[in-house]
């Protein structure tokens, strides 16, 4: 009877210690999960500003006109629009 009390005590505790570290772990992964999606928000409307931007720089056409800004322009437009699918409000 006393070593069935000692080996469920010695349970007890060992299970009661794996769910506290468990516990602190998970913990640890939710506080990384949010300051991601933190980032991600904010790479998303900085995304968006610079569709703006790009948008109003450019109602004109007068930067597709030029070779050399042009160019440059052009790969700037490219770039963002390889971004713009990830884009996404969590």
């Amino acid at each position: 009877m006393i070593v069935t009390i000692i080996i469920l005590s010695v349970l007890v505790v060992v299970l009661g210690y794996t769910t506290f570290n468990l516990l602190k772990k998970n913990e640890k992964a939710e506080d990384a999960i949010i300051s991601y999606q933190e980032y991600i928000n904010g790479l998303g409307s900085t995304i968006e500003f610079i569709n703006k931007r790009i948008d109003e720089i450019d109602s004109r056409g007068t930067f597709q006109s030029d070779d050399e800004v042009g160019f440059f322009f052009e790969r700037l437009k490219m770039l963002n629009n390889m971004l713009r699918p990830y884009n996404i409000k969590l």
